[in-house]
């Protein structure tokens, strides 16, 4: 997915490990035009810009395809980063100038890889009526980010949430990383963990995870408590790394559904903007450059006319700088 922004800020950040549970609230960004999609951003904000290498979070839906039209991003580049499209209801068509032609399902892990430099488009199907998921991206390292692009295809099965007794509660779908026994088949450049988590009404899941990570428990349904604080639908709970368990409790009388997102902190800084991840304004202003003469970096993206790509937006009037977060 693209940033739509016409404005993007800049972001430079590295880790930024926390004690307690930070609740970040979201903010609505449409994706481009007046009927357009909306989606909910949680990461990157002024507060907290990664979780792990996890650096960009878009919850959506679930939204009635017939009146905003659905998703249509047309051709649009990356660089430095990993695209992970995970879907809850709904299908989406995914183009990229690699030549892979796939579609994203409902529990299919599909993840992207920028390496140097991509273009991909997704659109929402006409099979279709409602869209509801997520869309997240994964800085890479300095030692990942100038290879090759690729694509990572992965179904997630089903295994069960336990409470502290042990009980049953629900049930967990593992996209990225290994986590209540399960293990995705997908292949990442720094330690992650990614986890669609559905809890039974009333019910409290208790989940063994790695100190040594950073958390987000990002929520789909209306109402949830991770470590005890209550997040509101669309919110994102963050826990910093030390904790060797993550309770999250469902206080409704319905299932409640969130991702689990997961990492070592990230040991590099980074600029963020726009679709790009780098290292700093140079870069970052070549990029776009070249974005915008369709160098070869970026190859072509089959199934779009020549005049059907997405231009970058102009770069800020000063140089990109750190957006200083406030530190918990």
């Amino acid at each position: 997915m693209s940033n739509m922004e016409a404005q993007p800020a800049e972001v430079e950040c590295g880790a930024t490990p926390a004690a307690g549970v930070e609740v970040i609230e979201p903010r609505l960004v449409p994706l481009g035009g007046i009927r357009a999609m909306k989606v909910n951003r949680t990461l990157p904000t002024r507060d907290r810009s990664m979780i792990g290498a996890w650096c960009f979070a878009d919850h959506y839906g679930p939204e009635p395809v017939s009146e905003s039209g659905g998703m249509r991003v047309l051709p649009h580049p990356h660089t430095g980063l990993q695209t992970v499209s995970w879907l809850f209801e709904g299908e989406i068509e995914h183009r990229d100038s690699a030549g892979v032609h796939a579609m994203v399902l409902p529990g299919e892990m599909n993840l992207m890889s920028a390496g140097r430099g991509i273009s991909h488009s997704e659109v929402s199907t006409r099979r279709v009526e409602t869209l509801h998921g997520v869309q997240l991206w994964v800085a890479l390292p300095d030692g990942a980010r100038h290879g090759e692009n690729g694509f990572q295809h992965y179904r997630a099965p089903s295994v069960d949430l336990t409470d502290a007794s042990g009980a049953v509660v629900g049930s967990m779908k593992v996209f990225v990383g290994d986590s209540g026994g399960s293990s995705a088949e997908i292949v990442t450049a720094t330690p992650l963990l990614g986890a669609e988590l559905s809890i039974d009404p009333g019910a409290c899941a208790v989940l063994e995870v790695d100190e040594s990570f950073e958390h987000g428990v990002l929520l789909d349904t209306a109402a949830a408590e991770v470590g005890g604080v209550r997040i509101g639908r669309a919110s994102l709970a963050y826990v910093g790394p030390g904790s060797s368990r993550l309770e999250v409790h469902n206080p409704t009388d319905r299932p409640a559904r969130a991702v689990l997102l997961g990492g070592e902190p990230f040991a590099e800084d980074i600029v963020m903007w726009w679709n790009f991840v780098g290292r700093d304004h140079d870069e970052i202003a070549e990029y776009r450059e070249e974005w915008q003469r369709r160098s070869e970096r970026f190859g072509t993206v089959g199934g779009w006319g020549a005049d059907e790509w997405i231009p970058a937006p102009p770069l800020p009037n000063t140089r990109l700088k750190p957006r200083r977060r406030t530190r918990p």
